[in-house]
């Protein structure tokens, strides 16, 4: 039987398998369910994950505070399932009160009947606020060195679905010893994040290659195409694992069969080199044909930030979708996209583009759009966006398998990922 292979975590100087159990997809509820509501399928369910994922080497096992019943499931099984080579993580989001963060984390190790965590992620670094929560004196980090010293927590890092700038100021600080950052195929205008981790030796995690990667686990018959011969997971999977700087990747398991064709890919990593081109080359081409090189060389010149336009239309993150769909008909994740924008608070900041011609008219949205050389045509874009993949609004609180969604983009990139200023 195939067992993972492992690499140091940076400085946790910990050996990180390169694949992740990540805790959010096979938890039984958003709510954090009380114990005699936690059903026995479920927990069978789970107890079929932790045991096939062992036995795979999956040794890192990550959940966090608010995935639902998550914590508790798993606090429940982990005796079940002994693993002496356990890493286990969970993530607790920083707030201004260091007292009400420390009683959130008492919870979470409660909940995972656990006295220790090997690692502690702050989660959702997405805001500077947030930074200055955790770093600041009598902050959050202040319990979490008090913990360490108290051998209940290993090693410190933090998650963050926000800004480029704000990823780099904290790991500038030299206060964490990872990092959770979303990097993949579709999305790479994170790299010099993974640079700068490298450069002060940090761990790096990716959260969620899979979901938030382009919805792999159901590819459009346009995109299985393209990545032929392999899957859409396996393809994402070997470029992101091939990365100098990536350690470990998440695979988010609702069943035990959802690990098998990440064990493909790494299967196959020592072959990336030779496989990932041709098929980076056919989505390029691809992605040319369906947008033009006019458009992707200039789309994202003259778009104002979120704040600063008619409605607060997110018009990076929806030009992005756009690009997206046009290139690769990846409609179910836009959809997923779309809906969270204008509920997803600072996870996913702004809105979509249903108040274009209602609340929001086509002339105020040209006077935001007057340094765009695109002005006379991204309307119809959005209206084109909207006809796609609009009607089918997720709520911040109840995302179901889109939780937690992906905050704003920093910067464009070779792929389009959208610019994002607020």
């Amino acid at each position: 039987m195939a067992v993972l292979p492992v690499r140091r975590f940076g400085r946790t100087e910990l050996p990180m398998p390169l694949l992740s159990l990540g805790g959010m997809r096979f938890q039984q509820s958003w709510s954090d369910l009380p114990a005699d509501r936690i059903s026995a399928d479920s927990q069978a369910n789970l107890l079929q994950i932790l045991e096939r994922a062992a036995a795979l080497g999956f040794h890192h096992v990550e959940t966090a505070r608010h995935y639902g019943s998550s914590e508790r499931q798993l606090g429940a099984l982990l005796q079940r399932v002994p693993d002496p080579e356990r890493i286990l993580q969970t993530k607790v989001p920083p707030q201004a009160d260091a007292a009400a963060f420390e009683a959130e984390l008492a919870t979470s190790l409660e909940r995972l009947g656990v006295e220790r965590v090997d690692l502690l992620a702050i989660h959702g670094l997405n805001l500077p606020e947030h930074l200055d929560q955790t770093l600041r004196p009598g902050g959050c980090l202040e319990v979490v060195r008090r913990w360490q010293a108290q051998g209940r927590v290993g090693s410190v890092g933090f998650s963050t679905h926000g800004p480029l700038p704000l990823i780099l100021e904290a790991i500038a600080s030299d206060a964490f010893d990872y990092v959770n950052l979303h990097w993949y195929f579709i999305r790479q205008d994170n790299l010099p994040a993974i640079e700068a981790a490298q450069a002060h030796d940090m761990g790096v995690f990716v959260i969620s290659p899979t979901d938030k990667g382009g919805h792999l686990h159901s590819p459009s018959p346009r995109l299985l195409e393209l990545c032929a011969p392999l899957h859409p997971i396996v393809f994402n999977d070997l470029f992101c694992l091939s990365a100098p700087g990536v350690h470990t990747i998440s695979v988010g398991a609702a069943t035990p069969a959802d690990l098998e064709r990440h064990m493909d890919a790494v299967a196959l990593l020592p072959q990336a080199e030779a496989l990932l081109p041709p098929i980076q080359g056919r989505l390029e081409r691809a992605r040319l044909e369906a947008l033009g090189p006019d458009w992707l060389a200039t789309w994202q010149m003259g778009l104002p930030p979120w704040q600063e336009t008619p409605g607060e239309i997110n018009l990076p993150v929806l030009l992005w979708l756009h690009n997206l769909v046009q290139a690769w008909d990846l409609q179910s994740y836009a959809r997923a996209r779309y809906g969270l924008l204008g509920g997803g608070s600072h996870w996913f900041p702004g809105a979509n583009a249903d108040a274009l011609d209602q609340a929001v008219s086509e002339a105020e949205l040209r006077q935001a759009l007057a340094a765009s050389p695109w002005v006379d045509r991204i309307p119809d874009l959005l209206r084109e966006l909207r006809r796609l993949v609009g009607g089918v609004p997720f709520s911040a609180s109840a995302r179901g398998a889109n939780q937690p969604a992906e905050g704003p983009w920093p910067r464009g990139n070779l792929l389009g990922s959208p610019t994002a200023r607020g």
